[in-house]
């Protein structure tokens, strides 16, 4: 009876530790909300920052799509967040993600920018433990004034 304790112990105890795989030195998920006051889809003149928005970096199993870790946090005064996860995440699919405006007339998610894909592994070739996202933006619930002509300078400038 105690080898067959022995035996399962042996087996279990190394699968139980692999399968939190910690990181010596945390990732640190980094990026920035805004909010886009002229409805563009991008950054322009009358963007500004959110702070106090609430933000989550969530993975997923790659199979199976099951959420397997969350974690949450609040953008800074200047519209920044940084996220520490303490797990490597190899074989997982993993975002930053809006959650919540702290801004009520500025709390429309903008669609595609709503989330943004991170890379959570140091099996990556990548020497720095920083992970950066892309900016993640809510839109007004209307435009600001002048945002027709800058709008239009951006048409221009295409043409």
């Amino acid at each position: 009876m105690a080898k067959i304790l022995l035996l399962i112990a042996l087996c279990v105890l190394p699968a139980l530790v692999s399968a939190t795989r910690m990181v010596n030195n945390p990732l640190v998920v980094q990026g920035h909300v805004y909010c886009d006051r002229c409805r563009a889809g991008f950054e322009t003149s009358k963007t500004r920052n959110m702070a106090g928005a609430k933000v989550k970096v969530e993975c997923s199993d790659r199979k199976t799509g099951q959420v397997v870790y969350k974690r949450e946090g609040y953008t800074d005064s200047t519209g920044q967040y940084k996220i520490v996860v303490s797990e490597d995440h190899l074989d997982q699919i993993c975002d930053a993600v809006l959650l919540k405006s702290s801004q009520p007339e500025c709390a429309k998610m903008a669609p595609g920018r709503e989330r943004a894909r991170v890379i959570l592994t140091n099996y990556n070739g990548i020497a720095s433990n920083n992970r950066y996202a892309n900016a993640l933006i809510f839109m007004a619930d209307e435009p600001d004034a002048g945002c027709a002509e800058i709008m239009k300078l951006y048409q221009e400038e295409d043409e």
